[in-house]
């Protein structure tokens, strides 16, 4: 995504971090915390970012199952939810940076041939919530305030306000 924003990454890592929720930890606090975690140190500017779905204050994961993802879509239909969508910068002399986005995704009711036809597309693997918003679940959203872009993963706009405040040209 950081491409949209003319940037070109060098590189691209995948942190292994522990990804539990602490206990009473709200979604907003979950968000930053791993998006800060995943910060690995490196040279120059070093972006992170984690996106959390939350149905008032239940996290929903990343989906491994076909049954946790119908579990939450069917907790989502009809009704709306919180995106939080956490990035942070670390800039080259050490200064972090980061900000959380919030976002009010609404779905649409799913009907039976809709969640099952959504299911048997795989799409919602590995996708916090169970769902893709820039895939075929865009179907099923009939509201959004919002960054659309932290909904997907990355805050654009807060992103490239962050990396300009630490210097970034």
């Amino acid at each position: 995504m950081l491409r949209q924003i003319g940037i070109d990454p060098a590189a691209r890592l995948s942190p292994d971090i522990d990804e539990t929720p602490l206990p009473d930890e709200s979604p907003r606090a979950y968000a930053k915390r791993m998006a800060v975690g995943k910060l690995l140190p490196a040279p120059g500017y070093t972006v992170a970012a984690d996106t959390v779905v939350a149905a008032g204050r239940r996290i929903l994961h990343k989906t491994e199952s076909v049954a946790e993802a119908e579990t939450y879509l069917r907790l989502l239909s009809g009704r709306r939810h919180n995106v939080y969508s956490a990035v942070a910068v670390r800039a080259p002399d050490g200064r972090v940076a980061c900000r959380v986005v919030a976002s009010v995704v609404g779905f649409a009711r799913l009907d039976e041939p809709q969640l099952r036809a959504y299911l048997a597309s795989g799409e919602w693997q590995g996708k916090a919530g169970g769902y893709a918003i820039q895939g075929l679940a865009a179907t099923f959203i009939d509201f959004l305030s919002g960054s659309y872009s932290g909904v997907v993963g990355l805050p654009l706009h807060e992103t490239a306000q962050l990396l300009r405040g630490l210097g970034y040209r």
